[in-house]
């Protein structure tokens, strides 16, 4: 019987969680990422979106042409942090682009950044990350050897759910990513990013474990959807159904421990 190595954890993030679980029942849990208490300041330099409107097929159209002409990562980099079509930007601190090995088999896409990953600049960075971090390393993963990213490069404010209008004018980049990427296994943490990459009305919790196939410009992988782990944060009982996931992960791209 396999150990459930992450889970571990449970007990002592249960005893930390009462001021957590204060915090959220004041706000509505839209996501499966967990809220700030306050919206960070708005960054300096965001000329031009003041006025910024809900992204339409104009803007839609552009980011697909910018996409298009990304030849490789850093190509995409530039396109979207030279983007205006999004609002999102307007109070976004940085684009979240990636980290990880980009030469990797596995492709992990989150939803969007939270208040650190944008701050910072990187995704995962926060308890949510840090508990991603603990996940990979129950199955013998870390970062240099599986590739992160989020559906968004931005941080939607407050860590609100994206609408779908700004998942549309993100998905020209999203999808360039994975095909530039070329992953063998993509893993989508969370519902939203299950539901945005896929357009399935299935919530996680019916979705999660099931190996499907993803089509991609220029190839295909298996696909995977598993609990965000900001959810499972909140919901720590939850984790054994993550721990399935992770040993489905495990047993298909033969990893180590």
């Amino acid at each position: 019987m396999p150990v459930d190595r992450f889970a571990e954890s449970s007990q002592a993030e249960q005893r930390l969680a009462p001021a957590s679980r204060q915090a959220n029942a004041a706000r509505p849990v839209a996501t499966e990422r967990s809220a700030p208490a306050s919206m960070p300041a708005r960054p300096a330099g965001t000329t031009g979106f003041a006025n910024a409107a809900i992204p339409d097929e104009r803007m839609v159209a552009s980011a697909r042409e910018l996409a298009a002409s990304a030849a490789t990562l850093d190509d995409l980099r530039k396109a979207m942090e030279g983007f205006d079509g999004c609002n999102l930007k307007i109070t976004a601190k940085n684009t979240v682009f990636a980290d990880g090995n980009p030469e990797a088999k596995i492709m992990l896409i989150g939803e969007a950044p939270g208040a650190e990953e944008d701050r910072v600049g990187l995704p995962f960075v926060g308890r949510a990350g840090q508990l991603l971090d603990r996940m990979l390393g129950s199955i013998g993963l870390d970062r240099t050897s599986v590739y992160i990213t989020n559906m968004l490069a931005w941080r939607p404010p407050g860590n609100r759910t994206p609408t779908p209008q700004e998942i549309e004018v993100c998905r020209p980049f999203i999808d360039r990513h994975v095909a530039l990427v070329k992953p063998e296994v993509i893993v989508f943490v969370g519902g939203v990013s299950f539901k945005g990459m896929t357009g399935s009305a299935d919530g996680i919790l019916k979705s999660r474990g099931r190996w499907m196939e993803y089509a991609y410009d220029g190839g295909k992988a298996d696909a995977i959807a598993t609990l965000h782990p900001a959810y499972l944060l909140r919901q720590p009982a939850q984790k054994r159904l993550a721990w399935q996931d992770l040993l489905k992960i495990k047993a298909r791209v033969g990893t180590g421990n």
